[in-house]
């Protein structure tokens, strides 16, 4: 007889979760199941297809070590010919082989998904099956999205700050008799510096842990199975264990937590990791508790090994931003992922999945997006993110992207920061204004510029940045609106100044270049 089976998802690889709690090994069984779909409904980077289903695979393994049962569908099973077609396929498809055995489990049980559409299908399978479901909440977080949303009711705005400096008293973390340890919430003007000319010094790699047999079977399944999808599996070292995930989390303690503040929006052409944690995959499939990471950074900064401005920006990052944009997801969808506030229409352009462009910033981040299937945030943010807002791409075009090419993507916490914060595209649920920017910023903070055929400063001409063409544009284009925003308006100040001639040709040229 099987009581429960107990459902987990390809991101809920955490044995202390919610949803083991009173298993039973005598009568629950443990339900996992591998899915073409779940490459396929966005077009996935190919690591970030294997970095789920060899952290699946390990994570099954890991579990009937310790002698739970579990039935688990493998991709490409040749006890399986007729491979379902979707999630929900799948575990229909084994309720009925369960059926055909003589049992069928009393209810299902899962942690709540992290993302509404494989919510809503899980709530389908198990109506069709007749068989209740029970959805835990997820304990791998700080908060629960009930209580972000007692924080949101009756708020006009919903930011960051206020939602975060609560949770600092709540969890005593970097507090000292009820107040932040120096005197202040967060360091964000101390945590934006950039590299001088001679780059980042005392660069160490992070550390990498190298495919062992279930991992390379894993990037053989995926090289055969989805050899058309983008991106590379050549130098794929992500950490695919809670072991590997620790050891992540103590070789960024230890080489680069001291740097990553003041560094942490700075840009190097060739250098894709920085002093970055590479943490994010590992926190969102559960592999490491994000409790654990938070404290680890502030023992580090009260032993004095890293300043406190790169250990309050790290644990914002955690504490507050990771712990915000779920609660922003989970109370506004599924209309959220609609929402187009600037009316952009343009599809994606291409070279988002070549890498073919001669803008070299650019040109670096999305070559580094399809080597390693990462970018750090302010190059999703200020590069990417940025170039689709200023050129017009569709919200949902670009939040499709993101989601297929970083491992770190589940859609809980990527939606929100492509729709909200980096397209504007809710009309300032999360950002108070646009992250608006002529290629003069991103000069400021990379050496990106000083090798490019273009000019930040010049707005028009062969020698153009199209950033800087396509700002002045979408100033132009959504003035009307902007100016209800007052953070807005010394850009605005600047666009009125600009000559009409001078304006009408910018205008022209960035037309031109949607149309090239």
């Amino acid at each position: 007889m099987c009581r429960n089976l107990v459902l987990v998802l390809g991101d809920q690889l955490d044995q202390s979760s919610a949803a083991f709690d009173d298993f039973d090994k005598k009568q629950d069984v443990v339900w996992m199941a591998e899915v073409a779909e779940e490459s396929t409904h966005v077009w996935t980077h190919k690591a970030r297809i294997a970095v789920f289903l060899s952290a699946m695979r390990h994570f099954r393994d890991q579990l009937s070590h310790d002698g739970f049962t579990v039935d688990y569908l493998e991709l490409c099973d040749k006890k399986n010919p007729r491979e379902p077609a979707s999630l929900t396929a799948a575990l229909e498809t084994s309720l009925k082989r369960f059926k055909k055995k003589g049992f069928r489990p009393e209810r299902l049980i899962c942690v709540e998904p992290g993302e509404w559409r494989v919510r809503i299908a899980l709530e389908e399978a198990a109506k069709t099956a007749e068989i209740s479901l029970e959805i835990r909440p997820d304990r791998h977080f700080f908060t629960t999205v009930d209580e972000f949303s007692e924080h949101a009711a009756g708020r006009k705005q919903l930011r960051l700050e206020y939602f975060y400096r609560p949770l600092r008293k709540r969890f005593g973390i970097l507090m000292d008799d009820g107040e932040p340890i120096g005197g202040q919430w967060n360091y964000d003007a101390e945590n934006r510096g950039s590299f001088g000319k001679n780059g980042p010094e005392s660069l160490r790699q992070p550390k990498r842990f190298k495919p062992d047999a279930i991992t390379n079977n894993v990037i053989d399944l995926v090289t055969k199975r989805f050899h058309k999808h983008p991106g590379s599996l050549e130098k794929f070292d992500w950490p695919v264990t809670k072991k590997d995930a620790r050891a992540a989390l103590r070789d960024f303690i230890a080489y680069r937590l001291t740097n990553f503040g003041v560094y942490q929006d700075a840009i190097w052409t060739g250098e894709p990791w920085l002093y970055h944690s590479r943490l994010s995959v590992a926190l969102n499939l559960k592999l490491l508790d994000p409790r654990d990471a938070v404290a680890a950074a502030e023992e580090a900064y009260r032993n004095g090994s890293a300043p406190l401005a790169a250990t309050e920006g790290f644990i914002r990052q955690i504490l507050g931003w990771r712990e915000y944009v779920r609660g922003i997801y989970w109370r506004f969808m599924p209309e959220y992922a609609q929402r187009n506030t600037m009316g952009a229409d343009r599809p994606l352009p291409n070279f988002y999945w070549t890498g073919d462009t001669d803008m070299n910033c650019l040109k670096d981040a999305l070559g580094q997006t399809l080597e390693y299937g990462y970018a750090h945030h302010i190059q999703r943010l200020m590069v990417t993110g940025l170039f689709a807002m200023l050129y017009g791409v569709k919200p949902e075009d670009i939040h499709q992207w993101y989601l297929a090419v970083y491992v770190d993507a589940v859609e809980w916490v990527e939606l929100p920061n492509t729709i909200g914060m980096s397209q504007f595209a809710d009309g300032g649920v999360m950002a108070s204004k646009p992250y608006c920017a002529t290629g003069a910023y991103i000069d400021r903070m990379s050496n990106a510029c000083k090798t490019c055929r273009y000019k930040p400063k010049v707005a028009h001409g062969p020698e153009a940045c199209p950033f800087t063409t396509l700002y002045w544009d979408f100033l132009a284009r959504h003035e009307k609106l902007l100016k209800k925003n007052p953070r807005m308006t010394m850009q605005l100040r600047n666009l009125v100044r600009k000559d009409k001639s001078e304006l009408k040709t910018i205008r022209r040229q960035a037309e031109n270049l949607r149309e090239s």
